[in-house]
Protein backbone atom coordinates (compact mmCIF):
# COMPACT_ATOMS: atom_id res chain seq x y z
CA UNK A 1 0.00 0.00 0.00
CA UNK A 2 0.69 3.49 0.11
CA UNK A 3 1.12 5.71 2.82
CA UNK A 4 2.38 9.32 4.29
CA UNK A 5 5.46 8.36 6.85
CA UNK A 6 7.31 10.68 8.22
CA UNK A 7 10.76 9.87 9.32
CA UNK A 8 11.95 13.11 10.89
CA UNK A 9 10.33 15.85 12.67
CA UNK A 10 10.59 19.42 10.86
CA UNK A 11 8.64 21.30 8.34
CA UNK A 12 5.76 19.99 6.37
CA UNK A 13 8.09 18.68 2.90
CA UNK A 14 9.24 15.80 5.92
CA UNK A 15 5.76 14.37 4.83
CA UNK A 16 6.70 11.88 2.43
CA UNK A 17 4.76 9.28 0.42
CA UNK A 18 6.00 6.08 0.18
CA UNK A 19 5.24 2.15 -0.80
CA UNK A 20 5.17 0.32 2.91
CA UNK A 21 3.58 -2.86 3.57
CA UNK A 22 0.06 -4.05 4.05
CA UNK A 23 -1.13 -4.13 7.81
CA UNK A 24 -2.65 -6.94 8.79
CA UNK A 25 -5.05 -6.78 12.10
CA UNK A 26 -4.72 -8.26 15.52
CA UNK A 27 -6.64 -10.29 17.59
CA UNK A 28 -10.35 -7.90 17.80
CA UNK A 29 -9.34 -5.55 15.74
CA UNK A 30 -10.31 -4.69 11.75
CA UNK A 31 -8.25 -3.37 9.04
CA UNK A 32 -9.79 -0.19 6.85
CA UNK A 33 -9.28 0.17 2.88
CA UNK A 34 -9.34 4.35 4.10
CA UNK A 35 -11.45 6.45 1.78
CA UNK A 36 -10.71 9.78 3.77
CA UNK A 37 -8.18 10.75 6.60
CA UNK A 38 -8.70 13.32 8.84
CA UNK A 39 -5.92 16.10 9.29
CA UNK A 40 -5.88 17.51 12.50
CA UNK A 41 -3.57 20.91 13.75
CA UNK A 42 -2.14 18.36 16.23
CA UNK A 43 -0.76 16.10 13.39
CA UNK A 44 0.93 19.49 12.42
CA UNK A 45 2.11 20.11 16.00
CA UNK A 46 3.39 16.64 16.50
CA UNK A 47 5.19 16.26 12.54
CA UNK A 48 7.11 19.62 13.76
CA UNK A 49 8.16 17.84 16.85
CA UNK A 50 6.28 19.14 19.67
CA UNK A 51 3.64 16.50 21.10
CA UNK A 52 2.08 18.58 23.63
CA UNK A 53 0.22 17.35 26.07
CA UNK A 54 0.57 13.43 24.20
CA UNK A 55 3.67 11.85 23.78
CA UNK A 56 5.65 12.00 20.48
CA UNK A 57 5.91 9.18 17.88
CA UNK A 58 8.46 6.99 17.47
CA UNK A 59 10.03 7.38 14.29
CA UNK A 60 9.21 6.41 11.31
CA UNK A 61 5.31 6.76 11.95
CA UNK A 62 2.50 6.90 9.42
CA UNK A 63 0.55 10.35 10.91
CA UNK A 64 -2.97 10.79 11.07
CA UNK A 65 -5.63 9.65 13.79
CA UNK A 66 -9.33 9.84 11.96
CA UNK A 67 -10.52 7.32 9.22
CA UNK A 68 -13.26 6.53 6.88
CA UNK A 69 -13.60 3.72 4.76
CA UNK A 70 -14.57 -0.32 4.06
CA UNK A 71 -13.74 -2.90 6.12
CA UNK A 72 -11.48 -5.61 4.54
CA UNK A 73 -9.94 -7.84 6.58
CA UNK A 74 -10.77 -8.83 10.32
CA UNK A 75 -8.16 -10.10 13.08
CA UNK A 76 -8.86 -13.05 14.66
CA UNK A 77 -12.04 -13.13 17.32
CA UNK A 78 -13.33 -10.59 15.71
CA UNK A 79 -17.46 -10.50 14.57
CA UNK A 80 -17.47 -11.00 10.93
CA UNK A 81 -20.79 -8.78 10.63
CA UNK A 82 -17.75 -5.88 10.49
CA UNK A 83 -16.55 -7.22 6.81
CA UNK A 84 -17.92 -5.23 4.44
CA UNK A 85 -19.06 -2.24 6.31
CA UNK A 86 -18.86 1.25 6.01
CA UNK A 87 -17.03 2.59 8.89
CA UNK A 88 -15.19 5.82 11.12
CA UNK A 89 -13.09 5.78 13.47
CA UNK A 90 -11.03 7.70 15.66
CA UNK A 91 -7.85 5.93 16.08
CA UNK A 92 -6.61 7.96 19.42
CA UNK A 93 -3.30 8.52 20.14
CA UNK A 94 -2.41 5.62 17.35
CA UNK A 95 -1.06 6.79 14.07
CA UNK A 96 -1.44 5.49 11.11
CA UNK A 97 -4.74 7.23 9.34
CA UNK A 98 -2.33 8.99 6.45
CA UNK A 99 -2.41 5.53 4.18
CA UNK A 100 -4.62 3.26 1.39
CA UNK A 101 -5.18 0.81 4.45
CA UNK A 102 -5.70 1.31 8.57
CA UNK A 103 -5.68 -1.04 11.31
CA UNK A 104 -7.84 -0.34 14.82
CA UNK A 105 -9.64 -2.10 17.65
CA UNK A 106 -13.32 -3.29 16.39
CA UNK A 107 -14.63 -1.41 19.85
CA UNK A 108 -13.31 2.05 18.06
CA UNK A 109 -15.65 1.59 14.87
CA UNK A 110 -18.84 3.41 14.24
CA UNK A 111 -21.05 2.21 11.08
CA UNK A 112 -21.42 5.24 8.87
CA UNK A 113 -24.97 6.07 8.44
CA UNK A 114 -26.81 5.81 5.18
CA UNK A 115 -26.07 8.78 3.34
CA UNK A 116 -23.61 10.37 4.81
CA UNK A 117 -20.17 10.71 3.01
CA UNK A 118 -16.85 9.33 3.57
CA UNK A 119 -15.58 12.56 4.26
CA UNK A 120 -18.17 14.17 6.21
CA UNK A 121 -18.11 10.75 8.40
CA UNK A 122 -14.92 11.70 8.85
CA UNK A 123 -14.99 15.38 10.35
CA UNK A 124 -17.90 14.11 12.61
CA UNK A 125 -15.98 11.48 14.52
CA UNK A 126 -13.39 14.05 14.98
CA UNK A 127 -14.15 17.80 14.55
CA UNK A 128 -18.00 16.84 15.05
CA UNK A 129 -17.25 15.38 18.45
CA UNK A 130 -15.27 17.99 20.05
CA UNK A 131 -18.79 20.28 18.23
CA UNK A 132 -21.02 18.39 20.79
CA UNK A 133 -18.66 19.11 23.69
CA UNK A 134 -18.30 22.77 23.38
CA UNK A 135 -22.07 22.93 23.14
CA UNK A 136 -22.58 21.49 26.34
CA UNK A 137 -21.01 24.43 28.21
CA UNK A 138 -23.57 26.74 26.77
CA UNK A 139 -26.59 25.25 24.96
CA UNK A 140 -27.35 28.17 22.42
CA UNK A 141 -31.79 29.44 22.41
CA UNK A 142 -33.63 31.87 21.02
CA UNK A 143 -32.41 34.72 23.25
CA UNK A 144 -28.68 34.26 22.77
CA UNK A 145 -26.34 36.31 20.66
CA UNK A 146 -23.48 33.91 19.80
CA UNK A 147 -20.18 34.98 18.30
CA UNK A 148 -17.82 32.39 16.90
CA UNK A 149 -14.62 33.13 16.01
CA UNK A 150 -13.00 31.12 12.95
CA UNK A 151 -16.40 31.03 11.83
CA UNK A 152 -15.19 29.11 8.83
CA UNK A 153 -12.94 26.44 10.07
CA UNK A 154 -14.19 22.99 10.81
CA UNK A 155 -15.48 23.52 14.47
CA UNK A 156 -17.02 26.78 13.78
CA UNK A 157 -19.17 25.86 10.76
CA UNK A 158 -20.73 23.27 13.15
CA UNK A 159 -20.60 25.45 15.83
CA UNK A 160 -22.40 28.23 13.53
CA UNK A 161 -24.84 25.64 12.37
CA UNK A 162 -25.71 24.25 15.68
CA UNK A 163 -26.59 27.94 17.60
CA UNK A 164 -28.83 28.61 14.21
CA UNK A 165 -30.94 25.35 14.40
CA UNK A 166 -31.07 26.12 17.98
CA UNK A 167 -32.83 29.78 17.16
CA UNK A 168 -29.60 32.00 18.42
CA UNK A 169 -28.62 35.32 16.81
CA UNK A 170 -25.59 33.92 15.31
CA UNK A 171 -22.21 35.24 14.42
CA UNK A 172 -19.78 34.73 12.77
CA UNK A 173 -15.64 36.27 12.23
CA UNK A 174 -13.56 35.22 9.65
CA UNK A 175 -10.02 35.86 7.77
CA UNK A 176 -11.00 37.65 4.35
CA UNK A 177 -14.12 38.50 2.09
CA UNK A 178 -13.75 34.82 0.74
CA UNK A 179 -14.25 33.37 4.45
CA UNK A 180 -16.92 35.58 5.02
CA UNK A 181 -19.10 34.81 2.00
CA UNK A 182 -18.95 31.20 3.17
CA UNK A 183 -19.68 31.53 6.96
CA UNK A 184 -22.89 33.84 5.94
CA UNK A 185 -23.76 31.16 3.30
CA UNK A 186 -23.49 28.92 6.12
CA UNK A 187 -26.63 30.52 8.19
CA UNK A 188 -24.77 33.17 10.26
CA UNK A 189 -26.97 36.19 10.61
CA UNK A 190 -23.79 38.59 10.33
CA UNK A 191 -20.24 37.31 9.25
CA UNK A 192 -17.57 39.94 9.92
CA UNK A 193 -13.85 40.16 8.64
CA UNK A 194 -11.94 40.25 11.41
CA UNK A 195 -9.11 41.73 9.72
CA UNK A 196 -11.40 45.07 9.33
CA UNK A 197 -10.62 47.53 12.51
CA UNK A 198 -13.43 48.14 12.86
CA UNK A 199 -15.55 45.08 12.62
CA UNK A 200 -16.06 45.78 17.26
CA UNK A 201 -18.03 48.32 16.29
CA UNK A 202 -20.06 45.98 13.27
CA UNK A 203 -21.32 44.15 15.91
CA UNK A 204 -22.09 46.36 18.62
CA UNK A 205 -24.47 48.07 15.74
CA UNK A 206 -25.86 44.86 14.74
CA UNK A 207 -26.38 43.80 18.44
CA UNK A 208 -24.26 44.45 21.36
CA UNK A 209 -26.00 42.51 23.50
CA UNK A 210 -23.10 38.92 23.30
CA UNK A 211 -24.35 36.33 25.50
CA UNK A 212 -21.84 33.51 24.53
CA UNK A 213 -18.36 33.14 22.90
CA UNK A 214 -17.28 29.85 21.69
CA UNK A 215 -13.13 30.34 21.69
CA UNK A 216 -10.99 27.89 19.82
CA UNK A 217 -8.52 29.83 18.75
CA UNK A 218 -7.58 33.04 21.86
CA UNK A 219 -5.64 36.10 20.46
CA UNK A 220 -6.72 39.57 19.74
CA UNK A 221 -10.09 38.59 18.16
CA UNK A 222 -10.87 36.39 21.08
CA UNK A 223 -9.85 39.23 23.53
CA UNK A 224 -12.09 41.64 21.21
CA UNK A 225 -15.03 39.18 21.20
CA UNK A 226 -15.11 38.37 25.14
CA UNK A 227 -14.57 42.28 25.70
CA UNK A 228 -18.61 42.57 23.71
CA UNK A 229 -19.62 40.04 26.33
CA UNK A 230 -22.95 41.50 28.23
CA UNK A 231 -22.77 40.90 31.84
CA UNK A 232 -23.18 37.06 33.07
CA UNK A 233 -21.97 35.86 29.56
CA UNK A 234 -20.26 32.96 28.49
CA UNK A 235 -16.90 32.57 27.17
CA UNK A 236 -16.42 28.57 26.06
CA UNK A 237 -12.51 28.01 25.47
CA UNK A 238 -11.53 25.04 23.81
CA UNK A 239 -8.62 26.16 22.31
CA UNK A 240 -5.69 28.77 21.51
CA UNK A 241 -4.44 28.04 17.95
CA UNK A 242 -3.90 32.02 17.33
CA UNK A 243 -2.39 32.29 21.36
CA UNK A 244 -2.83 34.61 23.33
CA UNK A 245 -4.20 32.89 26.15
CA UNK A 246 -2.24 29.84 26.24
CA UNK A 247 0.24 31.33 29.01
CA UNK A 248 -0.71 32.34 32.19
CA UNK A 249 -3.92 30.97 31.70
CA UNK A 250 -7.24 32.10 29.56
CA UNK A 251 -7.92 35.75 29.75
CA UNK A 252 -10.71 36.46 32.49
CA UNK A 253 -13.68 39.45 32.50
CA UNK A 254 -15.49 40.94 35.11
CA UNK A 255 -18.30 38.89 35.57
CA UNK A 256 -18.38 36.49 32.52
CA UNK A 257 -18.30 33.27 33.09
CA UNK A 258 -14.92 31.47 31.68
CA UNK A 259 -14.80 27.71 30.80
CA UNK A 260 -11.82 26.17 29.56
CA UNK A 261 -12.44 22.51 28.09
CA UNK A 262 -10.33 19.33 28.87
CA UNK A 263 -11.58 16.55 31.36
CA UNK A 264 -14.36 18.15 32.24
CA UNK A 265 -15.53 17.88 28.90
CA UNK A 266 -15.56 14.12 29.33
CA UNK A 267 -17.51 14.21 32.52
CA UNK A 268 -19.93 16.41 31.02
CA UNK A 269 -20.77 14.04 28.23
CA UNK A 270 -20.67 11.11 30.36
CA UNK A 271 -21.43 7.47 29.90
CA UNK A 272 -18.71 4.71 30.09
CA UNK A 273 -17.08 6.11 27.14
CA UNK A 274 -17.08 9.48 27.14
CA UNK A 275 -15.71 10.42 23.75
CA UNK A 276 -17.71 8.01 22.13
CA UNK A 277 -20.94 9.48 23.50
CA UNK A 278 -19.55 12.97 21.48
CA UNK A 279 -19.08 10.78 18.69
CA UNK A 280 -22.68 8.88 18.04
CA UNK A 281 -24.20 12.60 18.99
CA UNK A 282 -22.54 14.07 16.45
CA UNK A 283 -22.95 11.25 13.88
CA UNK A 284 -26.41 11.42 14.67
CA UNK A 285 -27.14 15.22 14.01
CA UNK A 286 -24.60 14.52 11.01
CA UNK A 287 -27.04 11.44 9.85
CA UNK A 288 -30.53 13.58 10.59
CA UNK A 289 -29.05 16.92 8.11
CA UNK A 290 -29.19 19.37 11.18
CA UNK A 291 -25.28 19.26 11.03
CA UNK A 292 -23.24 19.60 7.67
CA UNK A 293 -19.49 19.74 7.58
CA UNK A 294 -17.46 21.71 5.79
CA UNK A 295 -15.05 19.71 4.07
CA UNK A 296 -11.53 20.91 2.37
CA UNK A 297 -9.82 17.50 0.47
CA UNK A 298 -6.35 17.08 -0.78
CA UNK A 299 -4.94 13.98 -2.66
CA UNK A 300 -3.24 11.88 0.02
CA UNK A 301 -0.20 12.49 -2.10
CA UNK A 302 -0.38 16.00 -1.25
CA UNK A 303 -1.02 15.55 2.56
CA UNK A 304 2.60 18.18 2.79
CA UNK A 305 0.43 20.75 1.11
CA UNK A 306 -2.50 19.97 3.29
CA UNK A 307 -0.06 21.12 6.21
CA UNK A 308 1.28 24.07 5.10
CA UNK A 309 -2.41 25.07 3.81
CA UNK A 310 -3.55 24.52 7.71
CA UNK A 311 -0.78 26.02 9.40
CA UNK A 312 -1.08 29.21 7.09
CA UNK A 313 -5.12 29.44 7.71
CA UNK A 314 -5.27 28.63 4.15
CA UNK A 315 -8.32 26.27 4.92
CA UNK A 316 -12.05 25.99 5.12
CA UNK A 317 -13.94 23.35 6.78
CA UNK A 318 -12.22 20.06 8.00
CA UNK A 319 -9.04 19.04 6.26
CA UNK A 320 -9.40 15.36 4.42
CA UNK A 321 -6.79 13.08 2.94
CA UNK A 322 -8.50 11.15 -0.36
CA UNK A 323 -6.35 8.26 -1.21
Amino acid sequence: MHAIRLHSFGPAENLVLEEVQDPRPAPGQVRVAVRAAGVHLLDAALRAGHPGPGRAPELPTVPGREVAGVVDALGAGTDEAWLGKRVVAHLGFVPGGYAELAVTDAGRLHEIPPGLGFAAAVAMVGTGRTAMGVVQFAEPGPGDVVVVPAAAGGIGTLLVQYAKNAGATVIGLAGGPEKTGRVAANGADLAVDYRDPDWPERIRAYDGKVTVVYDGVGGDAARTAVGLLAPGGRHIVFGWSADGIRDGGPLVVEGVTVQVLGPVMLERAGGPDPLRTLELRALAEAAAGRLTPAVHRFPLSEAAAAHRALENRGTTGKVVLEP
